[in-house]
């Protein structure tokens, strides 16, 4: 199992596109992908589970992610979450 703990930066959060486009990229893997915040553990491939968590700009989550392609999963979404721009 790999953790990394992430602070948004994103000016809108993980509201509708962004919650949108990394919803489809966890479920590009085989991977069970979770976001904790505020002790809620969500799991990242659902939709509203996702935009259910309010995360906002400036928040803290941690991603965890298990499984047999956990790395690369971990390495694409840690990308997408630190680089998302709108």
């Amino acid at each position: 199992m790999l953790e990394v703990k992430i602070v948004l930066k994103n000016q809108t959060g993980l509201h509708a596109r962004p919650a949108s486009i990394l919803v489809t990229e966890a479920g590009k893997f085989k991977s069970d992908i979770y976001i904790l915040k505020d002790g809620r553990e969500i799991n990242a491939k659902s939709i509203l589970g996702v935009l259910s968590m309010g995360a906002r700009k400036g928040d803290e989550i941690t991603i965890k992610i298990s499984g047999e392609d956990e790395e690369q999963a971990l390495s694409r979404l840690t990308e997408l979450l630190e680089n998302f721009e709108e």
